[in-house]
């Protein structure tokens, strides 16, 4: 199934924080009220079980027609899929990007970074839809974007382990987790973490069950390249499969200690592939091999009226031309 979320159509009783629930046609074309079945997203990841079989049953006719009530989705001012989550952990899964950020940061080596994933506890009190303009406060702060995956859990035992983790994905989500890059090192180096180099993170609009992407969802990794353009220009393509460590892993890692409740969602980090020819999802990893290759960086970081946008696309000539399964993100920075 694929989901989204949008503002109540009467502008009186847009006071829910967590937006209204529909059904999204599997070519994104077309969309269903679900709010009856279940009116947020949130709710329906949390009563999973009593609701699914209903959703599923107006998703099917939403696709296969006819669907009573069904509206086009062209023009949609989506909210992100979940405007608020209980809990948002965000990993550094590709260790590409984490040992070049090493060097971008010159920070010591993190002790175990092959074996122990490395994972942080953002906001998720206050996420942004897919077209938002991003509010930040200074061009100084050095703006950046990092395109990640994400998975969204329902109710996850404590210690619950690696091989039992997936059983817990209801949901999979694509990400702008922004950055702040000038505050980054003075956090990481408090022992804190981070705190004001991490504003609120961005969501494509779709939600989507993880069969919907068939043999592109193996192993714990969402199996697509995940497109980036900045200003209109490409930055990159990296693909999703080389995570190094699997969401099966860093959801058994986060619930270690704790159980994770419904709604929580957990990030892959920055898609970041060893072959340069990919490209990068974030400038700071672009800003690195310039370092390495050059002596300098040569890219600046993102300027005020800068836009951003990211797709994962289906691989192949057959995906040419065919909206992603999670829609776009496209935003523009402004201050």
């Amino acid at each position: 199934m694929k989901f989204a979320t949008l503002t109540h159509p009467d502008a009186r009783q847009n006071t829910h924080l967590d937006g209204r629930l529909i059904l999204v046609s599997r070519n994104l074309q077309h969309g269903a009220d679900a709010s009856d079945i279940a009116p947020t997203l949130l709710h329906a990841v949390q009563h999973w079980a009593a609701v699914a079989p209903a959703l599923q049953q107006r998703y099917d006719a939403l696709n296969t027609g006819p669907c009573p009530g069904a509206f086009s989705l062209a023009g949609a001012a989506f909210l992100a899929p979940l405007p608020r989550s209980p809990q948002w952990c965000d990993a550094s899964a590709f260790l590409n990007h984490g040992r070049l950020m090493e060097r971008a940061f010159n920070t010591p080596p993190i002790p175990d970074f092959d074996t122990i994933p490395v994972m942080y506890q953002g906001a998720s009190d206050d996420f942004l839809g897919p077209q938002a303009d991003v509010p930040l406060p200074s061009e100084a702060d050095g703006i950046d974007f990092e395109g990640e995956f994400g998975v969204v859990l329902d109710d996850v035992p404590m210690a619950t382990p690696p091989e039992q983790a997936l059983a817990h994905v209801r949901l999979l989500v694509q990400i702008n987790d922004w950055s702040l890059r000038a505050l980054g090192p003075r956090e990481m180096r408090s022992g804190f973490g981070f705190l004001q180099a991490k504003p609120s993170s961005s969501f494509a609009p779709v939600a989507i069950t993880p069969d919907e992407l068939g043999e592109h969802w193996r192993d714990g990794r969402v199996q697509l390249p995940l497109q980036v353009h900045w200003n209109g220009q490409w930055f990159g393509h990296p693909h999703g499969g080389e995570m190094n460590f699997g969401f099966h892993q860093l959801i058994a890692h986060a619930a270690r200690t704790r159980r994770l409740s419904a709604g929580t969602i957990i990030g892959s980090g920055t898609v970041s592939n060893s072959a340069r020819e990919a490209g990068s999802s974030c400038i700071a990893e672009r800003r690195v091999i310039e370092v390495l290759d050059h002596g300098a960086p040569r890219t600046p970081f993102m300027q005020f009226g800068d836009r951003v946008r990211m797709e994962a696309r289906w691989p192949g000539p057959e995906g040419e031309g065919q909206a992603g399964p999670f829609g776009v993100i496209e935003q523009r920075v402004v201050g």
